[in-house]
């Protein structure tokens, strides 16, 4: 069985090292890391990733910019993207009400059982 892709675009590398190594556990994943968005649009479009993990707020392209430009892309628009963020709160969740209709949202807090159980969700 082929192992699912899993991109992670997140501007906090030792964070995004932590997310896949937690999924890599699994077995059941190949992750790949981005640390910015035009980066992560680059590497989706070359490895055509099943799901990706995206933090919204990020310097130069935020979350929300990046999935916006995924969405419009041929190659890669039908991509699942759960926003993984540390905006938990309710009233800074409703900042980004456009963003909380339209994909998964899922705290940075969250177990990794939880992680892995939206991964599978998801995708």
């Amino acid at each position: 069985m082929d192992k699912k892709r899993i991109l992670i675009i997140d501007d906090e590398e030792e964070f995004c090292n932590l997310v896949k190594k937690n999924i890599d556990r699994t077995g059941e994943f190949e992750v790949t890391i981005a640390t910015n968005g035009e980066d992560g649009i680059k590497i989706a479009r070359n490895i055509k990733p099943d799901l990706i993990l995206l933090d919204i707020v990020m310097p130069d392209m935020d979350g929300s910019d990046v999935a916006s430009l995924i969405k419009n892309d041929q190659s890669i628009k039908d991509t699942p993207i759960v926003f993984l963020t540390a905006i938990v709160r309710e009233e800074e969740a409703s900042s980004q009400a456009s963003l909380t209709r339209e994909y998964s949202l899922l705290a940075k807090t969250a177990t990794v059982g939880e992680l892995i159980a939206c991964i599978k969700n998801n995708i």
